[in-house]
């Protein structure tokens, strides 16, 4: 039972490293992207590769990291329950509705997402505050201000769950596809090939894995395609997360009327899909990071 007690927590860790790795190594383009989908004024007129290089000249190489903080305080709680939920819910629907294959990856892949957003929704608030704001014009003083600056002036815990409606909805087929791609592919690379593909665990030797490349090309797809679909819905949780900081906020506040105002003022291109481009680029590796990250934790921790 002691080993079983510890796989929870084993599990919990290796999901938490593999998220912060994968963040870290994002991380100015996340802040960039937060910065575009939502029209800062100072960086409005300036595309993807203009921001990422005028960011430094206002505001030094940190501001490249600007929110980071607040950032790994929440994601490494959201990739450890991600992870460990997804495990989990994925038993779960094995055994008590005798689903598998396909299906139930999809499915558990989208309740272990749900599942982590709604634990560490606050945070990713909070977060999205501090990246939002240039130097000079600070509003928040840090992560614990920030915190009590949205409880008093924001209605108490309902101003924290802000946009939480578009995050679950986007979240489903996001996390559900990711999980469901990656695992497929998994799935299909090592029953195909996989003396090309794949290699004995370290930890297990009866267990085959992908080799690390394969993994960080398998976890990049599953990335893009997940990202591809749920994209204007997370346009939509950003402009609603950062509502009473926006001028337009009033507009903003249900989810259908935050995706119309979008696509009224600024269409589909330069609206609801604005800073795709950075999300491929930033998703692919943070997704294939994930993923990697995760698999050799799996093998260090003696998860196979």
């Amino acid at each position: 039972a002691a080993r079983r007690d510890f796989y929870w927590l084993r599990s919990f860790i290796a999901g938490g490293i593999a998220g912060c790795c994968a963040k870290t190594t994002t991380a100015p383009l996340d802040r960039v992207k937060i910065l575009l989908q939502a029209h800062n004024h100072h960086y409005k007129h300036l595309g993807v590769f203009s921001t990422l290089c005028a960011v430094p000249k206002k505001e030094g190489y940190l501001g490249l990291y600007k929110g980071n903080g607040a950032m790994m305080i929440r994601i490494f709680p959201y990739g450890a329950i991600q992870f460990m939920a997804f495990d989990r819910y994925k038993k779960i629907i094995k055994k008590q509705l005798g689903i598998s294959g396909h299906v139930h990856r999809l499915m558990a892949g989208s309740m272990a997402g749900i599942t982590a957003v709604i634990c560490t929704y606050p945070l990713d608030m909070v977060r999205v505050r501090l990246a939002f704001q240039v130097k000079g014009e600070h509003k928040y003083m840090g992560i614990i201000h920030a915190f009590k600056m949205i409880y008093t002036k924001e209605g108490g815990f309902s101003g924290f769950y802000r946009g939480l409606m578009p995050t679950i909805v986007g979240m489903a087929p996001y996390a559900g596809f990711s999980f469901f791609t990656f695992g497929t592919l998994k799935s299909i690379g090592l029953a195909q090939a996989p003396n090309l593909l794949g290699r004995p665990s370290l930890d297990n030797p009866d267990v085959l894995v992908l080799k690390t490349h394969v993994n960080l090309l398998c976890g990049g797809m599953a990335g893009a395609i997940a990202q591809t679909i749920s994209y204007p819905l997370d346009v939509t949780r950003r402009r609603m997360q950062l509502g009473a900081v926006l001028p337009d906020s009033e507009k903003c506040l249900t989810m259908v009327q935050t995706l119309k105002y979008v696509y009224q003022q600024h269409g589909i291109r330069r609206g609801l899909y604005r800073g795709l481009s950075l999300n491929y680029i930033r998703c692919i590796p943070s997704q294939a990071v994930a993923f990697t990250t995760y698999e050799l934790m799996k093998q260090f921790l003696h998860l196979n």
